[in-house]
């Protein structure tokens, strides 16, 4: 689906323009929007726009890394959406060509963030205010906004592992935290990349558009900032509760190997006078005592004991 708004020279809207038909000389501005574009749809990328053949074929490309090109009357910049869905990190792709006269989104799958700005600039009373870089730049913001509330989200999942208040085993535990860690993981795959490009962008000496607006991406910018170090923030609380789960486990472990070791040396002396006393030879002398038994079962009790007794003086079962 291809949608169009056209800001005339006197500031009015213009809208249901079909791209078939379509006088781009005759707008201050225009927006045109590519949601979920047929093959057919795809082809108006070149044939109306002629835009560079390298960056519609990273339009095709499934998620490039974001960035930016410069082109000859456009810039062209990647940029990712990002959901959760079900425990895991969807991203999709949005792609902007930007000139000083219009801006072309171009996405694969719906988008939220364009729909809300889309909106936004249909209800607009006054929109001298708004231009192409303006539409940009709340697009941008409302992809980044998007990405707090799944932040928000890991570090809540992180509370409830670390606290465990539902008392699961360590198994599930240890589970539930490499899943966040692979979502940790995929957020700064896509928060880093993000950052650099609007550091670029900031520092670029070729987009006046966004230097005339330098103070609203600088906040864009900030956002991500505050994204990335709360992204490696808890990745470390992650391998902080990894590390003291897995002491604990050898804790764990070293303590019933130390009781199953104390148990097999107690009874290793009364297994070897039980050896003893079952080999079948014909002249033991202890066999025609008459209390022979009950002295040995006793012998055996006082050696367990006192064997009991040293180990813990000697701090065994602390």
């Amino acid at each position: 689906m291809i949608n169009i708004i056209g800001i005339t020279n006197d500031n009015h809207f213009e809208k249901d323009i079909s791209i078939d038909h379509i006088d781009l000389s005759k707008y201050k501005w225009f927006w045109v929007d590519f949601s979920e574009p047929t093959d057919e749809e795809v082809k108006h990328l070149a044939y109306t726009f002629h835009f560079h053949p390298l960056a519609i074929e990273d339009c095709l490309q499934r998620l490039q890394r974001p960035k930016l090109d410069y082109y000859d009357d456009h810039t062209f910049y990647v940029t990712h959406i990002v959901r959760e869905e079900e425990k895991e990190i969807l991203k999709e792709e949005l792609d902007f060509f930007l000139g000083d006269n219009f801006i072309v989104t171009f996405h694969r799958t719906p988008s939220k963030e364009v729909n809300q700005v889309w909106a936004q600039l249909l209800s607009q009373k006054n929109i001298e205010k708004w231009d192409t870089y303006y539409v940009f730049y709340k697009i941008l913001d409302e992809t980044v906004d998007n990405y707090f509330p799944i932040m928000y989200q890991i570090e809540e999942d992180l509370d409830k592992i670390e606290d465990n208040t539902h008392h699961k085993s360590m198994n599930l535990l240890m589970t539930e935290l490499y899943n966040t860690r692979y979502m940790l993981l995929n957020l700064m795959h896509t928060v880093n990349p993000m950052r650099d490009l609007l550091y670029r962008m900031l520092n670029s000496h070729h987009l006046d558009g966004i230097k005339d607006r330098k103070e609203y991406f600088s906040d864009i910018y900030d956002h991500l900032l505050k994204l990335s170090e709360m992204v490696m923030a808890n990745r470390e609380i992650t391998a902080d509760i990894r590390d003291s789960y897995l002491s604990l486990n050898s804790h764990q472990t070293n303590n019933v190997m130390k009781i199953l070791t104390i148990i097999t040396s107690i009874f290793s002396p009364l297994t070897f006078i039980a050896g003893i006393y079952g080999m079948n030879f014909e002249h033991i002398p202890e066999l025609s005592w008459k209390y022979g038994y009950f002295i040995t079962l006793g012998f055996m009790g006082i050696i367990g004991v006192l064997m009991y007794i040293w180990f813990k003086r000697k701090g065994w079962f602390n």
